[in-house]
């Protein structure tokens, strides 16, 4: 059997912007098993991909001992393929046929998924199609979330109001408002977030009318993917759980302050973003993001009559 490697970033939301490039991967050798190199936090993006082999953790300020121990065992096996998003130079201290890093590619000034599919470019000459960004959950957390929704009925709004940076968050207020002001078009709101973030969600729960599920700093990610599955609409700041709702092909809207949303923003006809004046979310009304989702989820109803 072909055995390829692919050295993944660290973050959440970019770690789901590289999965197009190891779909493109996989569909190039459908009957390989890819090993990954991810950091920890992240890796269960991944784990449950059905042609990933085994998983390597290279996490962020680790020291000098644990890169050293990662390198030795990469090194056991031979590789066909090598393709690292994430370093210069570690493709060329394993045994490999071939290998590409970001910097052989051609240099793109698009968005990161398209920069990162370029850098298989240099292997795959004749690549064109990029496939969309995927995740992948277990049926343990499938079940999981069946359950926890089960109460649940109607159309389901999906909200994170944290980020892992606070000058990314809309003041957590506006999301209390927001979502008392979507309250007539929604049967039941689902509050996602770290265990950091369950202050603002228990903020929110008890300022709504809505049924609300409170599943902040109660969630693996896999059982994130699962919840977010169920759920219609996506209201969130520029964090993981954004890609991983535009991943699960739910309708997000992403909200920006501080960032690149050309380069970082969700990846998908079914996400859509609203940035803040001057880059400051303290001057982004809460009407603004309540019309830009209310555009947004008629222009896809719209557009799913017409394919219809």
């Amino acid at each position: 059997m072909q055995r390829l490697l692919f050295i993944t970033l660290s973050n959440i939301g970019d770690v789901v912007l590289t999965t197009p490039a190891l779909l493109a991967l996989h569909q190039a050798w459908p009957d390989a098993q890819i090993d990954i190199v991810a950091d920890r936090r992240s890796s269960d993006v991944l784990k449950h991909c059905p042609f990933v082999g085994e998983l390597f953790h290279r996490d962020k300020g680790a020291g000098i001992g644990v890169h050293w121990s990662l390198l030795k065992q990469l090194r056991r096996r031979r590789y066909d393929v090598v393709v690292d998003l994430r370093t210069d130079f570690l493709p060329w201290l394993l045994r490999a046929d071939h290998r590409s890093a970001k910097w052989l590619a051609p240099k793109v000034l698009g968005h990161a998924v398209q920069r990162h599919v370029a850098a298989l470019l240099p292997i795959m000459p004749s690549l064109q199609h990029i496939p969309d960004p995927q995740v992948w959950t277990s049926l343990a957390a499938e079940e999981w979330a069946g359950l926890q929704l089960k109460p649940y009925s109607g159309r389901v709004l999906a909200i994170a109001p944290g980020a892992n940076w606070a000058p990314k968050c809309w003041p957590l207020a506006r999301y209390i408002a927001l979502a008392q002001r979507l309250t007539p078009e929604f049967d039941a709101l689902v509050i996602f977030g770290s265990p950091a973030e369950a202050g603002a969600a228990q903020a929110i729960e008890s300022a709504v009318a809505l049924p609300v599920l409170n599943l902040a700093g109660q969630t693996t990610l896999p059982q994130a993917v699962a919840a977010l599955s169920y759920c219609h609409a996506f209201v969130g700041n520029d964090s993981g759980l954004g890609h991983l709702a535009a991943a699960c092909r739910v309708p997000t809207l992403s909200i920006f302050g501080p960032g690149h949303p050309a380069r970082y923003r969700p990846w998908g006809s079914l996400a859509a973003v609203i940035c803040a004046p001057a880059a400051d979310l303290n001057q982004l009304p809460v009407n603004l993001v309540a019309e830009r989702l209310r555009d947004h989820l008629c222009q896809l109803r719209q557009s799913t009559k017409r394919q219809s």
